[in-house]
């Protein structure tokens, strides 16, 4: 499917179904599975967005989904996906969004040449979506047009390197981490004009999506924005006002606007997706942690307390639950082992536990990707995917 017909027949979908389209983070491979069966039961497109730190290329060791390289994945969901509902996406791609770039702290031209690196890989695999994303910059906080100049560098290499090799890919453009705020009015027709004028002189496609923060932010097992808050946030819009102002710009702009952080959120802020006009959403943590709750809940109905103790110990020692802390934080050590479990599913040690726990537990994986698929469907079926 080429650029276009991918764009027009996303349009199409979404039009007649009025839905909110759906981005699902392959935390696991229960998880991927999880999404692929569930797009061919509803016959229903569904996004899976990769982050470099959970699947890069071989040059960059992979990543922790797996560990699985750029090509392993995309090879394994091509492979499953005989339907062709799946859309292999790149979530934050773009300079030190993979941990060996900070690592080695990069200066600026050898993390773009990385992040180009990353994106070649992509496009080698068939990955059909990019996301550019340079808002990290490990070194200095650079201002809204270097930010630009940065998505001008790395959206015009991609389309290149995607027409040299025959290869079809859609843009995704977001220049800023969560925040749990809303963008302004004037930050987004900024952005949008500058890619129009951009797209225009350089005979390039427009970006298919734009990342505009509208209230969600993921804190712990929490969305903590102001889009699921019953208070309102002093010197903001409400989201109910803000969100149509954005849909409408974005409609004149000929874009999709796309929620990422889209975590917890209730079930009935999630059903005003598609009322507001929400063109599409992410969403990742939630479905690691549905997993991991399964994989615990299974262990302690089952009595299997030492596998449960060594399990939380292993994810909790990792600390991959640092970042996700609130600031005064209540939770407990199993809590934190909790939010931190699907990043371990890899771990040599947590492979070596598994294969334990699937002699005492018949159809361990069956029963892990079940409750995934709950967490997941509760997404499709707010935003009107399985109906």
């Amino acid at each position: 499917m080429d650029n276009m017909k991918l764009q027009k027949h996303l349009e199409d979908y979404r039009k007649n179904k009025n839905c909110t389209l759906l981005g699902v983070g392959p935390m696991s491979k229960n998880c991927v599975d999880a999404s692929i069966e569930l797009a061919d039961e509803y016959k229903t497109p569904l996004m899976l967005i990769a982050s470099r730190r959970q699947v890069d290329s071989e040059q960059f060791g992979g990543g922790y989904v797996e560990n699985w390289t750029t090509s392993e994945f995309s090879n394994y969901v091509l492979a499953k996906d005989t339907n062709a509902n799946i859309i292999l996406a790149r979530d934050h791609g773009g300079p030190w969004q993979n941990e060996l770039e900070k690592n080695k702290k990069m200066n600026l031209k050898d993390a773009m040449q990385s992040a180009k690196d990353s994106y070649r890989a992509d496009i080698d695999s068939g990955f059909h979506m990019l996301h550019i994303d340079p808002s990290i910059d490990i070194h200095s906080q650079p201002t809204a047009d270097q930010v630009l100049e940065r998505v001008y560098e790395l959206y015009d290499f991609c389309w290149t390197y995607a027409k040299q090799k025959k290869r079809d890919i859609i843009f995704e453009i977001g220049t800023e981490e969560q925040s749990g705020g809303n963008n302004s009015n004037d930050e987004v027709e900024y952005t949008l004009e500058s890619m129009r004028k951009f797209c225009k002189k350089n005979f390039i496609p427009y970006p298919t999506f734009i990342v505009i923060q509208a209230g969600t932010r993921v804190m712990e097992t929490y969305n903590v924005g102001s889009f699921d808050s019953p208070i309102r946030v002093a010197n903001e819009l409400p989201p109910e006002i803000q969100i149509p102002k954005m849909i409408e710009m974005c409609n004149k702009y000929g874009i999709f606007m796309k929620e990422h952080n889209t975590d917890y959120l209730s079930t009935d802020s999630l059903e005003w997706q598609p009322r507001l006009g929400i063109h599409a959403a992410n969403i990742a943590p939630e479905f690691g942690v549905a997993e991991t709750k399964a994989f615990v809940n299974l262990l302690e109905e089952n009595k299997l307390n030492d596998l449960l103790d060594e399990f939380l110990s292993i994810s909790f020692e990792s600390k991959k639950w640092e970042k996700w802390m609130l600031r005064d934080s209540s939770a407990t050590y199993k809590d934190k082992a909790i939010i931190a479990g699907h990043y371990i599913f890899s771990n040599d040690q947590f492979v070596e536990l598994k294969e334990k726990a699937t002699y005492k537990i018949n159809n361990l994986d069956d029963l892990l990707k079940n409750e995934v698929k709950k967490s997941i469907y509760r997404y499709m079926k707010a935003f009107n995917l399985a109906n």
